[in-house]
């Protein structure tokens, strides 16, 4: 059945779809959120898709969902067919977010899938999703190696082992670090924990966010609406059972049975070999400046599908993970990924390096950011490692980023803002027209370096 021709969002904010694309400065964009693995004919058939009905460009988000861009009112329904006939499961309704390997981590508490299933199939029966707004998210972390603690949400649930049992840590409104914790639930009350949560925020408007009802009103709300289902006195300001510790100081005295630490363990690099529950490995690689075209992708499909894997799926982060891979073959498919000009080392300065998709690309920007990330990253590199982020945005809504970046870099109709350890709306230290941009930057960082050394 031909996609229903509502094409363009009817209210500001609005996620663009399949069926209902977003505006942008090279025709309209689609955006995919699978929610679990795609496989090989089902990726390259995607890919194939994006060529004939779009511009070709592929892009993954920070929070691991695809956009194709390019499309035409003409072309955006029929792409919208050819993706439904794929059967790729993805997101329909409210974002709910897991484990980039969620049922198939061998470190995974408990399977985050199957609970986001759960809470899916229960918000579809609401009337949940038609009132809330529509950047509305929820984290569901099953404690694997990729976590979910950069990733902010309204409602996050963590696992966690607590005297040897499962449990969730529920927070709400921030990343592992800064939500708001309002207790522990067992996991079999997780999804309605969710739900409650959600229902309040809900009662607040058709634009609240979490952050807006803790802002104005406080977590009262919030802990009255699950106080019954809270197992554990445990309440914090922020949510350290969610956040994984990364050293040992920061981990509990002693370990579970199965080696776990209960306050959480150490998340790992997306990018690198990640063992599964099957013997095989998922392996990790990310697409530079969070774009390429649909044509290299096809070209990495043939290459998983040589040394058998089964699929890939999407991360956090722009990462795209091959599922299934023998450890015997992960190098040859990650030579290949490099020829590709995907990114393949952790270390890679190009992660450091975040860019919208600008001008001309997007309708909104003043500077060809993504353009101009290669000369930026370049000019940077000495200075940039896991410690130091530039964020290039096209103009002051900063969709790549929302937070604080080490250098932010704001598209203005007369030039380039330059805020030093801010956001876009913070006050900008430095202009510089987007040719000089590249040397201003480094020598900025030439700076801050030579002050840190004095400190």
């Amino acid at each position: 059945m031909t996609s229903a021709p509502a094409y363009f969002p009817q209210r500001r904010g609005t996620c663009p779809g399949l069926s209902v694309p977003m505006p942008s400065g090279d025709g309209l964009l689609a955006r995919l959120h699978p929610t679990g693995t795609i496989s090989l004919s089902a990726f390259a058939a995607l890919c194939a898709a994006a060529q004939e009905f779009g511009n070709g460009v592929v892009e993954i988000t920070g929070r691991g969902s695809i956009q194709i861009r390019g499309l035409t009112a003409a072309s955006a329904p029929l792409f919208a067919d050819a993706v439904n006939a794929l059967a790729i499961a993805a997101e329909d309704g409210i974002p709910v977010h897991t484990d980039a390997l969620a049922g198939l981590d061998d470190e995974e508490i408990l399977d985050a899938g199957s609970v986001a299933a759960d809470l899916r199939q229960m918000l579809a029966h609401t009337s949940l999703p038609a009132r809330l707004a529509p950047k509305i998210s929820v984290a569901i972390d099953g404690g694997g190696a990729l976590g979910l603690d950069n990733l902010a949400a309204d409602v996050r649930l963590c696992a966690d082992l607590v005297n040897g049992a499962a449990v969730f840590h529920v927070g709400v409104a921030g990343n592992a670090a800064t939500a708001t914790g309002l207790g522990v639930v067992t996991p079999a009350n997780g999804v309605e924990a969710a739900r409650r949560l959600l229902e309040i925020i809900a009662r607040h408007g058709r634009t609240a966010r979490a952050r807006d009802v803790l802002s104005n009103q406080g977590a009262a709300q919030f802990h009255a609406a699950i106080a019954d289902l809270i197992i554990n006195s445990m309440s914090f300001s922020s949510c350290p059972g969610l956040a994984r510790a990364s050293t040992s100081s920061g981990r509990a005295a002693g370990k579970d049975v199965d080696g776990r630490h209960e306050a959480g363990h150490d998340v790992k690099e997306a990018i690198t070999a990640h063992g599964l529950r099957d013997g095989s490995i998922a392996c990790g690689v990310s697409l530079a400046f969070g774009h390429t075209n649909a044509r290299a992708l096809e070209q990495l499909t043939q290459v998983a599908r040589l040394i058998g894997a089964l699929g890939f799926r999407t991360a956090p982060g722009r990462v795209l993970l091959a599922i299934g891979i023998r450890p015997a073959d992960a190098a040859t498919f990650t030579a290949a990924a490099e020829q590709l000009g995907f990114i393949v080392h952790p270390d890679d300065p190009r992660r450091y390096v975040v860019a919208c998709a600008g001008a001309p690309v997007c309708a909104a920007a003043h500077i060809a950011a993504r353009t101009l990330a290669p000369a930026v990253t370049e000019a940077a590199r000495p200075y940039l490692d896991g410690r130091f982020r530039i964020h290039v945005s096209g103009c002051a809504k900063g969709c790549a980023h929302a937070g604080v970046a080490s250098l932010t870099v704001v598209g203005q109709h007369d030039g380039c803002a330059i805020i030093a350890n801010g956001s876009v709306r913070d006050a900008p230290v430095a202009f510089a027209n987007a040719n000089q941009l590249p040397s201003v930057i480094a020598e900025m960082m030439r700076d801050a370096k030579r002050e840190a050394a004095h400190v």
